[in-house]
C-alpha cells in the first residue's frame, strides 16, 4: 500500500508548488525592474554560475570588482564623470547580485529540485512531464539570455540593449503564464475535470498583452519614460514631435524613445479593450477570474499614469512592473477559464 501511495500522481500538491513558483517569478521580475531602473545591470561584469552566489567578502574583492566595472562604457561615460565611488558602486552591485541570486534559487532549487522529487516518486500525472521539462529548459535559457543582455552593456554601449532587455523580460513572463496555466490544469485534474484549451480569444488577449509588456521593456531600456512627464499629452501634444524618422519608420519603431513611449501609452487601451471582453465572457461562470482581470488592468493603468507624471519615481515604476506581471497572471487565469467553459 505504501508503494502505491508513493507512485500515485499528486496533481493538487504540484499545483500548490507551482503557485509558489508563480510568486517567486513575480519577485524576480520586480527585482529585475528595480535593477534596470537603478541601472545596476552591468555592475557585475562576469557570469560565474557557482562562485557568483557569494558577493565580495572583503575590501580587496570589492576593489577588484569595482576595477572591472570602471572599464565599462557606463562608468567611463556616465558614472565616472558623475563621481561614483565604491560606496555608490556597492548599491548598484546589490541589485544585480540579488537578481542573479533569485534566478539561481528559482531555477536550481525551487523548481528543479521539487520537480526531480515528484518525478522520481512517480507523482507527475500522465501527459505533464513534457510541460515541466519545457518550463525547466526555458528557465535555463533565461539565464543565458540574461548574460547575453548584460554583455551588450559591457563591451560597447553605456546601457544594455533595450531589445535584449525585452527578450529577457518576456521569457520569464512566458514561463510565469505557463506555470499559471499548468497549475490550473492540475487543480482541475485533481477534481477529475479535463484540461483547458487555449481559445482564439484567449490567445489574442495574451498576445496583445505580451506586445504591451514588450513595449514597456523597451521604454525602460531606452529610458523613454523620461521624455514626457505629462499625460495624456506628450510635451503638450497628442502625437510627440520629437520622433527621429531619419533612418526610416522601422528603425524608429524599435529605437526611437518618443515613438515607443507613445505606442506604450496607447496600445494599453487595446489591452484594456480585449481584457474587458475576456472578463465579460467569463464573468458568470468564473467571477473571481473576471474580478482579478478588471482589478489588475485598472490598477496598472493608474500606476502607469502616476509613474510618468512622477518623473519615473522608483517605487511607482517598480509597482508598475509588479502589477504588469499580476495582470499577465490574471489574463492567463481568464484565458484558462474561457477554455474550460468553451465546448
Amino acid at each position: 500500500m505504501s508503494s502505491r501511495r508513493i507512485s500515485a500522481p499528486r496533481p493538487l500538491a504540484m499545483a500548490r508548488w507551482l503557485w509558489v513558483m508563480v510568486a517567486l517569478l513575480i519577485a524576480i521580475v520586480v527585482v529585475g525592474g528595480i535593477t534596470r531602473l537603478t541601472e545596476s545591470g552591468v555592475s557585475i561584469t562576469e557570469w560565474k554560475v557557482v562562485s557568483g552566489i557569494l558577493p565580495p567578502l572583503g575590501e580587496a574583492q570589492w576593489q577588484a570588482e569595482f576595477a572591472k566595472y570602471r572599464q565599462t562604457p557606463q562608468f567611463i561615460e556616465i558614472n565616472g564623470p558623475a563621481g561614483m565611488g565604491l560606496a555608490e558602486y556597492k548599491q548598484i552591485f546589490f541589485w544585480e547580485w540579488l537578481h542573479r541570486l533569485l534566478a539561481r534559487f528559482v531555477v536550481g532549487i525551487a523548481f528543479a529540485a521539487p520537480l526531480a522529487w515528484f518525478w522520481m516518486r512517480g507523482q507527475i500525472p500522465a501527459g505533464y512531464k513534457g510541460r515541466f521539462v519545457a518550463l525547466l529548459a526555458l528557465g535555463g535559457i533565461q539565464g543565458a539570455i540574461g548574460w547575453w543582455m548584460v554583455k551588450s552593456g559591457i563591451a560597447t554601449d553605456v546601457r544594455v540593449s533595450h531589445l535584449r532587455l525585452a527578450v529577457h523580460l518576456l521569457l520569464p513572463l512566458m514561463i510565469l503564464a505557463g506555470c499559471v496555466w499548468t497549475a490550473l490544469d492540475l487543480k482541475a485534474l485533481a477534481r477529475n475535470e479535463t484540461a483547458a484549451r487555449l481559445t482564439p480569444l484567449g490567445l489574442l488577449a495574451l498576445a496583445v498583452l505580451f506586445v504591451q509588456l514588450g513595449l514597456g521593456a523597451m521604454v525602460a531600456g531606452l529610458r523613454a519614460g523620461y521624455v514626457a512627464s505629462d499625460w495624456p499629452l506628450m510635451t503638450g501634444r497628442f502625437f510627440p514631435d520629437g520622433i527621429d524618422w531619419s533612418d526610416g519608420p522601422v528603425h524608429a519603431l524599435f529605437y526611437d524613445p518618443f515613438l515607443i513611449h507613445f505606442l506604450h501609452r496607447w496600445w494599453a487601451w487595446a489591452v484594456v479593450l480585449i481584457l474587458v471582453v475576456l472578463a465579460r465572457k467569463i464573468r458568470r461562470a468564473h467571477r473571481p477570474a473576471s474580478i482579478a482581470i478588471h482589478s489588475a488592468f485598472g490598477t496598472q493603468v493608474l500606476l502607469g499614469i502616476a509613474t510618468v507624471m512622477s518623473g519615473m519615481a522608483l517605487p511607482l515604476a517598480a509597482a508598475h512592473q509588479l502589477v504588469g506581471a499580476l495582470t499577465l497572471a490574471a489574463a492567463a487565469w481568464g484565458a484558462h477559464a474561457l477554455g474550460r467553459r468553451s465546448p
